[in-house]
């Protein structure tokens, strides 16, 4: 008869080993749960995608269900590693692996990659995000192509349209209902992202498509009701940024390239905003700060299309500062929690609706100042200064 307090224990010491002391599908640290047919430990939310996996996945509480002697047996012989070894064998280097903030339709339709369509399993297997081709194939001649609902820029309406991935001329184009016509828009792949956005876009499967014509950012909101198509997009992207970078920068490491394959914005918000004289009425404003490209971008409202105005943000060396205040003479805000930019040309004011914001917003923008210039840093703030 298995010893419950034995097992538990030994499950417990298990979990606590360097391979297994986090997640093995989205890195999480400390998983409470296993699955003792596969013989990996998870936490708790990606648990829940196991769970709907119950003929390939079946889960358990490692402190508060019975383990019997085999199954704890099992877990010794197997572990995160070897799963690792065996089920992420052949990722794409651009493939996105989650991770623990990562929003759910992501961690599931890996966990579904890996355990139940095993894509990772074989080397070079047709896979959907590269058009059914092997990737050297991909690489050549592939054409991604498919339907998107896609908001409107103007009415907010979702309407489907047809969009086309190309890695011949490294572009994206969408198209409305007459494709005679050509394509609605024809977006370079040198200055796209893609960044999964379900709370703002109201769709489990939102996503954002951020790109630049002439140094001005615009956005696309886009959503696919399969999950699995959606991520398959959000990797066909990827796919083709990373053959782009390869190419631009042909002795760069893939290590070098990934960050900027795609990425996640390191602050979103409201804050409210005033003009250069700081006499100006105060305006609420969408920010979105974008780490990489040193960028603090402000829109109308969250789902709006086009940037009102960007604002570099440089490196302390270069006379950026940022600090808490709270400013006085200024007029029209609501909000009392205030927020400074100093720039080598001028203060920027901005307030925040509560202190958490504020603190959240410095503590981003001092990450990114605090952080050196690279050479293209300087080209993209000369831009930014001649836009004014």
């Amino acid at each position: 008869m298995a010893n419950r307090e034995k097992n538990k224990k030994t499950l417990l010491e298990l979990a606590k080993l360097p391979e297994n002391s986090c997640c093995a599908d989205c890195g999480a640290a400390d998983p409470d749960w296993a699955s003792y047919t596969l013989g990996i430990f998870v936490c708790l939310n990606c648990s829940g995608t196991h769970r709907n996996l119950s003929t390939i996945s079946r889960i358990k509480s490692i402190r508060l269900d019975f383990w019997d002697d085999e199954l704890v047996q099992f877990m010794k012989s197997n572990g995160n590693r070897a799963a690792k070894n065996f089920y992420e064998k052949y990722v794409p280097v651009f493939y996105y692996q989650p991770q623990p903030d990562d929003c759910e339709v992501l961690r599931e339709q890996w966990i579904r990659a890996k355990y139940e369509r095993k894509e990772f399993t074989e080397e070079k297997t047709e896979r959907p995000y590269t058009a059914g081709n092997p990737f050297h194939l991909f690489i050549l001649f592939c054409v991604y192509e498919g339907m998107l609902w896609k908001k409107g820029k103007d009415n907010g309406q979702f309407l489907e349209r047809k969009f086309v991935l190309s890695v011949h001329d490294f572009t994206l184009k969408y198209y409305k209902e007459d494709e005679s016509k050509g394509p609605k828009a024809t977006i370079s792949v040198k200055g796209l992202n893609a960044t999964f956005q379900p709370e703002k876009i109201g769709h489990a499967h939102g996503l954002q498509i951020t790109y630049s014509v002439d140094d001005h950012t615009r956005n696309l909101f886009v959503y696919h009701k399969n999950g699995w198509e959606i991520v398959n997009w959000f990797n066909a992207i990827r796919a083709i940024r990373h053959v782009y970078l390869k190419t631009a920068f042909p002795t760069a490491s893939d290590g070098d390239l990934i960050p900027w394959i795609t990425r996640s914005y390191l602050k979103e918000g409201y804050m409210e905003k005033t003009g250069p004289l700081q006499r100006e009425p105060f305006k609420k404003r969408w920010f979105i700060l974008d780490s990489l490209d040193r960028k603090l971008l402000y829109f109308k409202t969250q789902l709006d299309a086009i940037e009102l105005g960007v604002v570099f943000i440089g490196s302390e060396n270069h006379g950026y500062s940022v600090r808490e205040c709270v400013p006085k003479g200024t007029r029209g805000n609501k909000w009392k929690c205030g927020v400074i930019v100093e720039t080598p040309d001028r203060q920027f004011v901005f307030m925040c609706e509560q202190e958490r914001d504020q603190r959240e917003w410095v503590e981003a923008l001092k990450t990114v100042i605090s952080k050196p210039m690279m050479p293209q840093d300087y080209t993209t703030e000369a831009n930014i200064r001649r836009r004014r």
